[in-house]
Order: C-alpha cells, then sequence, then structure tokens
C-alpha cells in the first residue's frame, strides 16, 4: 500500500512540475509493452549487478567535489528515481517517445540535480567521474547522455537493454562490483568509461511509466 501512495505521490508531483499537457495516468501496461517517454520516473537497473542507479546529497571527496552517484543495492529507495527530460532548447514534449540515439536528460528527482560527468577521475578506479550538478535552472551539455539501444528495437521500452554514452566526454554509463567504504558504504562506484563493456549496460526498472501522448 506505501508503494501505490508513494506513486500517486509522484505522478501528482509530474503533474504539477511539467508541462500544461501532463497526462492524467501512468502507464499500466506490461513491460513487454511499456514504451519510456519523457516525464516518466524510474530506476535504471545494472544489468550485470542489479544495482540501481543512485544519488544523495553526499559530495565526493576528491576530484569535482559534486554530489556524488553510486549504484545502490536495494530495489526500495527513493533516491534512485530519476526523471527523462529533454536537453536543452528541443521541441520534445512530455509523453514523447525516445529512439535509439537521442540526447536526453536524468533529473534525480529528490535533489532536482542532473546527472553529470566531465574530466575528473573517478574515487576507486580512476575512470571517469559520474556526479549529479546543477538544478532547475543550471544545466549545461556536461548532462547529456544518448540512448543507445542494444539489439534490434528502435524505440526505448521497459525490456531493453541500453547503453547511456555520455555527449561531451564519450564514457558510456558504468559500473562494477567494487564498493565504497567511506562515503557511501555497500554502495559500488558508478563511472564513466570510452569503450563498450559488458559492465556498461542498463535496464529501466521500477518507475512512474507516462502513457505516450497520441499525436494530434
Amino acid at each position: 500500500m506505501a508503494m501505490v501512495f508513494f506513486a500517486l505521490a509522484v505522478f501528482l508531483f509530474l503533474g504539477l512540475n511539467l508541462d500544461e499537457s501532463s497526462p492524467s495516468s501512468a502507464s499500466a501496461a506490461s513491460p513487454e509493452t511499456v514504451e519510456i517517454t519523457y516525464g516518466t520516473v524510474l530506476k535504471l537497473m545494472h544489468e550485470k549487478t542489479k544495482f540501481r542507479l543512485h544519488s544523495h546529497e553526499v559530495p565526493y571527496g576528491s576530484g569535482s567535489g559534486q554530489q556524488s552517484v553510486t549504484g545502490f543495492p536495494d530495489v526500495d529507495d527513493a533516491n534512485s528515481y530519476w526523471i527523462v527530460k529533454p536537453i536543452l532548447g528541443a521541441s520534445a514534449k512530455q509523453g514523447d517517445t525516445i529512439k535509439s540515439g537521442t540526447i536526453i536528460r536524468l533529473q534525480h528527482m529528490r535533489t532536482r540535480k542532473w546527472l553529470h560527468s566531465h574530466l575528473h577521475a573517478s574515487p576507486i578506479s580512476g575512470n571517469l567521474e559520474i556526479s549529479c550538478f546543477g538544478g532547475e535552472e543550471e544545466s549545461d551539455t556536461g548532462d547529456y547522455w544518448r540512448v543507445m539501444i542494444e539489439g534490434s528495437g528502435k524505440t526505448w521500452r521497459q525490456d531493453q537493454r541500453i547503453r547511456l554514452q555520455h555527449v561531451d566526454t564519450g564514457g558510456y554509463l558504468h559500473s562494477h562490483p567494487k564498493k565504497y567504504q567511506r562515503i557511501a558504504g555497500g554502495q559500488q562506484e558508478v563511472c564513466g568509461v570510452r569503450e563498450k563493456r559488458a559492465d556498461n549496460v542498463w535496464l529501466a526498472a521500477e518507475g512512474v511509466y507516462l502513457p505516450v501522448t497520441e499525436s494530434k
């Protein structure tokens, strides 16, 4: 029951804070048919470890010093929700589907900052650091990620394996089993790597999936 109320609260939040064409209900279709649309709130699950992409108001102690991003082991965690948003200046609207190759932004629902990367070194592996940065009125190309669908699909769906490639650095969103001991004990490092690997595949997991807006 608690999850039902949470989902409703998230949906009402979206309806109040996105554009005026907000749909009236979230999608209830099976995962095989759900298309990810702009405005959807979701968790991204790392395919190999099953950890969820996560952020919280804890800064890195090195590198950029920005808000840290990790992999979180528990499914029931409010800090692992991300809102799928278009890039700055795009004509895309809430409810529009997302094709392979499209560049998007991911906004952390709790802190309102954007999934971000740059040339700072990640704390454990020394790869590209992944952070959360900016806010509602502060975003730049460091927040841009290209959706790359694995396989034959052309439109991002919940059951599809994807890679997210950072536009500025070319790094793929990546994780691995190496875990933090201090800033986020038990959580694993999320970083960027410039080559395709088995460890940079993600799937859309839990979330509030908004229906596709019908063309008029």
